[in-house]
Parts: C-alpha cells; sequence; structure tokens
C-alpha cells in the first residue's frame, strides 16, 4: 500500500512551544527546514519533528482502489475502483453513503476501465478511459485540498451504447431531497405499486417517479438528497454553464435529478437521455460539474470557481481563452412572459435571460451559432452569429415570428403563446404527477366557455377525453374566412389535433415528427411545438352561439393515458 500527498500545509509551533504556530505551505520541490541539532538537541529535534502535523490531500493506493482524502475538517474521503472507476466508498463528517449494493459511476457503470491519477498543485485528478463496445470516453474527477467537493468532466468520442449519458450517485441515510416539491415526495417511490412501465408508481395513494423530480435546465444549478433534518446534503452543482454546454435540447430540457427507492437514493447527472430528445447529442468535453457535500446548507453554484480547469490540460476542455461573448438586445416580445435567448451549433448550446431587454451570453466557445429568442419558451426569431475568442460580439434580435407579430382580430384566445401549457387545467400538477392521480380535476369538462382558460384541458387523450368543445358567442356573423390556431408544445403517438367549428371540419393535419418517448405522463410538455392552423371558410361563424370540437387522430392506437394526445399552448380564432 503507497500513500501520496499533494502540495501539502503544516501546522509549525515554534521551538519551546508545543501550542500556537502558523499555517505555513511547503510547496512541491521546496525542502522543510528542520533544526540544526548542532545547536538543538536531539529531544527537541525529535519534538520539533512531532509537532508537524500534515494536513493535505492524501491518496492512498492498493492492488484494487485508490483512496483520496481531501483532509477536509469533515473528512472527505472516496474510494475508486481502480478496475472499475466505481465509487464504492463515500464519507462524510465519520458516516459512510455509499450504497455497498450497488456502486457509483457513469451510466451503470463502465465496466472496466484504465484509472490512473495524477497530481497539480493542490488537485488530485483520477482519470478513467473506457474503450470498449459500449462506451468510448474519458472521466475525470478532480479532488481539491480541504474541499469536500468532486469537480467532474467527461469526454466522449461517441454516445454510450445504452443511449445516455449521465453520473448516478447512490446514497444512504439522505431519503429526502432539495429542493422540496409543491405536492410532496414526487419521486419517493419506496413501497410504491409500478403502474406504468417500471418508472412510475403509486405510494399511498398519490402516483410517483423519478421523471417528477426534473426541472428546466435554465432553472436548475443545485439539487441535492438530504437527511430528515436537513443537516447534510449531497448535491449536483452546475457553477457555470459550461456544465450543460455539450447537452442537448436546449434551455428548457429538464431530466431525472432525485429518486428515493428505499435502500438508497440515486442523485443523478443527465448529460443528455432520449427522454422527449428532440435535438441530437453532442460529443466532446463535458463539464465541469460538481458533486459537493455540506454541512451548512444548500450549497451555491456561485460559490464554485472551477477557473482552475483551465490549467490542468484534461482532453477537450476548451479554456476561456478559447472563447467569446454575445451581447445585444431583444424586441418584439411580450414582457409579460421572460425573453431567453439560445445560442447552439453541433457542437455546443448556452443561453442567457434578457433582463430589462439586454443580454449577454455565457462565455462561448468560438464558432458559428444559430441564435433563437423565445417568448417564454415560443419560438420568436432565428438568425445566426459568429462568435471569436476573446471578442464580444454585438447582436441585437428582434421578434419575426407572424404568430406575434401580425395583426388580426381575435374572436377568442384560450391561452398564451409561450410554449407552455401554463394556464389550463392541470398544468399546475403535470410536472409531479401522473394525469390518473386523484389529485387531478377532470380530464374532461365537456364544454368550456372561450373565456375560460383555466376549465380547458392541458392535453387532450385519444382514449380520454376526445372531443372536448369550446362554446363562444358572436354579436354578428363573420363574413369572411377566419382562421383557427391550434399551438401544441408536445405530442405522442403521432397525436395532432383535428378540428370542427360549428358544421365545418378541418382537414386533417399530417402526423408530427415523431419523439420516440413518453410525454405527458413523465412529467414533460416541451417536443417541436407544432402549430396547426385551419382556415374556416367565411358563412361557418354565425351571431349567436358556435362550438369548436377538437378530437386527437392518429394511425397509432395505446390505451387511456397512453393513446395519442398534444398537450395546448393557446387556441385562437381571429381573422
Amino acid at each position: 500500500m503507497l500513500l501520496q500527498r499533494g502540495s501539502c500545509y503544516h501546522r509549525t509551533n515554534p521551538i519551546g512551544s508545543l501550542g500556537g504556530g502558523a499555517w505555513q505551505k511547503t510547496p512541491p520541490g521546496v525542502q522543510e527546514f528542520w533544526p540544526n541539532t548542532d545547536v538543538f538537541s536531539p529531544i527537541v529535534a525529535f519534538l520539533f519533528a512531532w509537532s508537524l502535523t500534515a494536513t493535505c490531500i492524501t491518496v492512498t493506493t492498493s492492488s484494487s482502489a485508490y483512496t483520496i482524502n481531501t483532509e477536509s475538517s469533515y473528512g472527505f474521503t472516496i474510494t475508486i475502483s481502480r478496475s472499475s472507476c466505481d465509487i464504492t466508498s463515500l464519507k462524510f463528517y465519520g458516516t459512510e453513503y455509499q450504497y455497498s449494493g450497488t456502486y457509483s459511476h457513469i451510466a451503470s457503470g463502465l465496466g472496466s476501465a484504465t484509472v490512473s491519477y495524477t497530481t497539480s498543485g493542490n488537485y488530485v485528478i483520477v482519470k478513467c478511459v473506457a474503450s470498449s463496445s459500449s462506451f468510448d470516453l474519458t472521466h475525470y474527477m478532480v479532488f481539491q485540498d480541504g474541499a469536500n467537493n468532486i469537480y467532474m468532466g467527461t469526454y466522449t468520442n461517441s454516445e454510450p451504447s445504452v443511449g445516455e449519458l449521465r453520473y448516478i450517485f447512490r446514497l444512504t441515510n439522505l431519503p429526502a431531497t432539495y429542493p422540496t416539491y409543491s405536492y410532496g415526495d414526487v419521486s419517493n417511490t419506496d413501497g410504491g405499486t409500478a403502474i406504468e412501465g417500471s418508472d412510475v408508481f403509486l405510494v399511498g395513494g398519490q402516483t410517483r417517479s423519478k421523471f417528477y423530480s426534473s426541472n428546466r435546465f435554465i432553472d436548475e444549478s443545485v439539487y441535492c438528497a438530504t437527511n430528515a433534518g436537513a443537516s447534510i446534503h449531497a448535491c449536483w452543482v452546475r457553477p457555470d454553464q459550461k456544465a450543460t454546454e455539450k447537452s442537448s435540447g436546449g434551455p428548457f430540457f429538464r431530466d431525472i435529478s432525485l429518486n428515493f427507492g428505499g435502500a438508497y437514493h440515486s442523485v443523478t447527472y443527465y448529460m443528455n437521455s432520449g427522454h422527449v430528445q428532440t435535438e441530437s447529442y453532442r460529443q466532446g468535453f463535458h463539464g465541469p460539474y460538481v458533486f459537493a457535500f455540506s454541512r451548512s446548507g444548500v450549497p451555491k453554484a456561485s460559490e464554485f470557481d472551477v477557473s482552475f480547469f483551465d490549467n490542468l490540460g484534461l482532453t477537450g476542455y476548451v479554456g476561456a481563452s478559447g472563447r467569446g461573448y454575445v451581447t445585444g438586445t431583444v424586441s418584439g416580445v411580450s414582457s409579460s412572459f421572460p425573453a431567453v435567448v439560445h445560442w447552439y451549433n453541433d457542437q455546443y448550446q448556452g443561453w442567457a435571460t434578457a433582463a430589462s431587454g439586454s443580454f449577454k451570453s455565457p462565455a462561448l466557445v468560438s464558432g458559428t451559432y444559430t441564435m433563437r429568442l423565445y417568448q417564454g419558451e415560443f419560438l420568436a426569431a432565428t438568425t445566426t452569429v459568429a462568435v471569436s475568442a476573446g471578442a464580444t460580439k454585438t447582436a441585437n434580435i428582434a421578434a419575426t415570428n407572424p404568430i406575434l407579430t401580425s395583426s388580426h382580430t381575435t374572436l377568442f384566445k384560450l391561452g398564451d403563446y409561450d410554449g407552455q401549457p401554463t394556464g389550463f387545467l392541470n398544468a399546475d400538477k403535470q410536472l409531479r404527477m401522473h394525469p390518473s392521480d386523484s389529485r387531478m380535476s377532470s380530464w374532461s369538462p365537456g364544454t368550456v366557455a372561450a373565456t375560460a382558460t383555466s376549465s380547458w384541458p392541458m392535453a387532450i387523450f385519444k382514449g380520454v377525453n376526445n372531443g372536448q368543445k369550446i362554446t363562444f358567442s358572436l354579436g354578428n356573423a363573420v363574413n369572411q374566412a377566419a382562421t383557427l390556431r391550434i399551438a401544441t408544445t408536445l405530442s405522442y403517438a403521432g397525436g395532432r389535433p383535428q378540428a370542427t367549428v360549428n358544421g365545418y371540419t378541418c382537414p386533417a393535419p399530417s402526423a408530427p415528427t415523431k419523439i420516440d418517448s413518453r410525454g405527458v405522463t413523465r412529467g414533460a410538455y416541451r417536443g417541436y411545438g407544432e402549430v396547426y392552423d385551419c382556415t374556416v371558410p367565411s358563412g361557418n361563424l354565425v351571431s349567436g352561439s358556435n362550438t369548436v370540437t377538437i378530437n386527437i387522430i392518429s394511425g397509432s392506437g395505446g390505451d387511456s393515458y397512453l393513446s395519442p394526445n398534444v398537450i395546448f399552448d393557446a387556441i385562437e380564432l381571429f381573422y
């Protein structure tokens, strides 16, 4: 067994005194000063040597593992298998948190990997190289002297054969979550009975799933497993947007974060997945992203400075010198919704919220990007911009989507063009529970007034609530063609809306682009955002009462809430 210390700090006690003293650093390659035994007696020299207490990060090597002790005040100690890169032990403040039945790792384990470590100043860098039919990647874990964190980065040459990229910790003694959710322990499936696949459960009369723990990337910088008293937090932290620039799906993508299943708490960092995938995967260096233990509350992303990664020489990592910025203003979108600017190309993505109409991008790797403006999550404009390393580009963007910019006379509108089902019936619950949950309002209100957005269901399922009706009254007949616009956020199993306006039936729309993933039942609502326009011929809108009936059509089948369905963004009738 071999023990190596990194760049150390020692506490030195003055000769003749065993108390007091100061912390002094012993840099690598600098010889420590020892008393001259010609002047000091051997006993004094012995006491001087005894009083030097090393407190630097250490790596203990055995035939099967590396054990890293950061020498933090809370005793943060991690053991990593030298054959698989699994974390097999995770100790903090005297307690073992790693589940012994299944370890923590990339995916469900790399199987085998070449594992080594190096040191750089106050850091220990563990490097795991996996090259097999399942994985072609290099995973880094960086440990800092005195810290309770693991800084991670994952460099991929290709997508893992399992079809997703994640790091999962399996932790014991931490059954609760941060954040706490509006509808309770939404991802605690302990003792539950599966009601859909193997990932949606009924627990004590409530539906729960790991999917219900998800939050949008743009909103989520920290999430944690914690104990009942919230005195210990084990958290994933996104210190800046480099943590997500190689992910896919943009600012509004969301994925599994937390799931307590009884034996352990899964605390998962997803870099990409097929969970309502709308964009091709990106390869390269994912990160840095940080796993942190805390006894002083929930850590803040702003507390983590990862600029030191620039000097570590990690494969695929692009430091500050290779990045630039975009600044500008936005216009043409409603101030009632957040204005979000999104940059992306095949290699990278990033985003910013335009506060008071102005924005500044995160540090983007040099290159040409598609630049998008969203009203909420609704696409308002698209352009391109070139980013140069070390430079700031000014690029203003204005809404060009005619749905937002054209003038027309609205006869009725349910919802808003914000790319979300916000305001519709059950939209306030759908993120955190299954549509079958008893806490949901009835999905079949029947006939809804055109002024009652909150009574219209956020989704129509072909096998549950087809044929919902909207009624409205006109003082005079409309003697010209009108347009019925149905804006959606997500479809499932080829579902798309076909409407009837009084006696006129709109042509059947063509099938939407397929997303091969369950959506609404997993708490997802964002897909490609198809918008369906139907021209209603003159003479069909009459004075007095009028009715719009909406059915979901599809050539595919499915039962109940897994039947073809759509989620609504807005429904508008205008001319």
